[in-house]
């Protein structure tokens, strides 16, 4: 059985190389760059800074964004570097507000796919 259907960024150069292609969008609880990769798979990045909260807290988070993006990954297209940065709002948010946020950005980015592609492909 095969839960991921992602990657993810682990080398702090790879973060810099979807930092510096500078394209943003941002809400009141997360901000996400995405970067193309030239590849068929999803890579996911995921921070939260020590300012949003100790250890436990950041965690948390952390792997509140990564279930968000693994039970929506389906809806994405391929071939992304995604980075995604929890904001200090975040901190008392419950999965349902951090899949939403998630989603939303992603539809900024449009890089959604939506029913018609998904029956072409």
């Amino acid at each position: 059985m095969e839960f991921k259907d992602f990657e993810t960024l682990g080398k702090n150069s790879d973060f810099r190389k979807v930092y510096n292609k500078k394209k943003s969008f941002a809400n009141r609880l997360l901000v996400m760059y995405i970067l193309e990769n030239g590849t068929d798979t999803i890579r996911l990045g995921v921070s939260v800074s020590k300012k949003v909260g100790n250890s436990i807290v950041r965690h948390r988070l952390a792997r509140l964004i990564r279930e968000a993006f693994r039970l929506n990954s389906h809806k994405v297209k391929r071939g992304l570097d995604i980075v995604v940065i929890a904001r200090d709002s975040l901190r008392d948010k419950s999965y349902k507000e951090t899949e939403s946020a998630l989603l939303h950005l992603l539809g900024l980015h449009k890089v959604i796919i939506n029913n018609d592609e998904k029956n072409n492909a």
